[in-house]
């Protein structure tokens, strides 16, 4: 291997957890950056985990010396304030990330990006915001460090925030009313971005490259939460809410705890999530399909509900 200590910015979050035990497994030393180290005990199996605040230049520069390359999953949803909104995290987080590896002397940075994200003619300001911390990642890197960044569909997995959001709701009692019915995905799995990320970090043919990433078939939203029903047997009805009642929606659930649905998400979901070229062949992996892996994911979501409960009732 070339590399050998591997830095990962947001490698604390649901990627970036499976990522590192999979670079660790490989042989690579991985380096976790974050701000709250100490919350984050389970991945020093795999990882030194290091606090640090990465919009600190001098102290993230100062955590990447002795690394060989940088891995950036930072991203958000939704953004958790105003000090913190989509462009702080994903365009001024990105240019500091890339200023610290030009500092610190490193070469070869892997960035997560999204599908669809593109800083001119995105529907919502967290593709556009996505799209532009992409293009300064491969324009500010030049000509020291080499990019290649990873526009993945919606991901699934074990313990993902997407089918697991969908199998809770469904134990509300009545029926489910669905935002955006009709807008289209292409699930990749969570272990597939992995290896996509592994098999370019040493491989010179991926350097500047833009890879999209997604699963071997395309869903509707109904189509995923009618599966993910299904497989949970949790059967109710699902009330197709129109274009404009999901736009209520997202008014109304953008003030509750969590932040749930928004008015951002909503024109999101207005562009499709699908691949034009798919990365994944490009790089020689199979993708997952969603339909073999959501009866074992949601069984291993139902066991843990079920675990915490006996905790809770245990007071524990």
């Amino acid at each position: 291997m070339k590399y050998k200590r591997i830095a990962l910015i947001g490698g604390t979050g649901f990627v970036g957890r499976h990522l590192t035990h999979h670079l660790h497994n490989l042989g690579y030393q991985c380096r976790v950056l974050t701000r709250r180290a100490h919350r984050h005990a389970e991945l020093r199996i795999s990882a030194e985990v290091v606090a640090v605040n990465p919009y600190d230049l001098e102290a993230l520069s100062e955590s990447l010396r002795g690394c060989d390359a940088v891995i950036n999953l930072v991203g958000i949803l939704n953004p958790a304030s105003r000090k913190q909104g989509f462009r702080e995290v994903h365009v001024q987080l990105t240019e500091t990330v890339i200023e610290a590896c030009h500092k610190a002397g490193i070469h070869r940075l892997l960035h997560m990006s999204a599908l669809q994200a593109d800083q001119a003619s995105g529907s919502s300001q967290y593709l556009r915001s996505k799209g532009e911390g992409e293009n300064r990642a491969h324009t500010l890197g030049q000509p020291d460090i080499a990019v290649t960044s990873f526009q993945p569909s919606v991901i699934f997995g074990p313990d993902d925030s997407f089918l697991n959001r969908f199998a809770s709701l469904l134990k509300i009692p009545g029926p489910l009313p669905l935002a955006c019915p009709g807008a289209r995905f292409a699930p990749v799995y969570v272990l597939d971005v992995v290896q996509a990320f592994a098999k370019a970090l040493e491989d010179r043919t991926t350097f500047g490259q833009r890879y999209e990433l997604c699963g071997n078939e395309e869903f509707t939203l109904e189509e995923i939460v009618r599966l993910i029903s299904f497989h949970t047997g949790r059967y109710k009805e699902i009330i197709r809410l129109s274009d404009w009642m999901s736009r209520l929606q997202a008014n109304i659930l953008q003030f509750a705890p969590g932040k749930p649905f928004t008015p951002d998400n909503y024109l999101s979901l207005r562009t499709a999530s699908v691949c034009s070229q798919n990365g994944l062949e490009e790089l020689g992996i199979d993708a997952t399909s969603l339909r073999d892996m959501a009866p074992r994911i949601l069984c291993d979501h139902s066991r843990t509900a079920w675990l915490n409960g006996l905790r809770r009732n245990a007071g524990r």
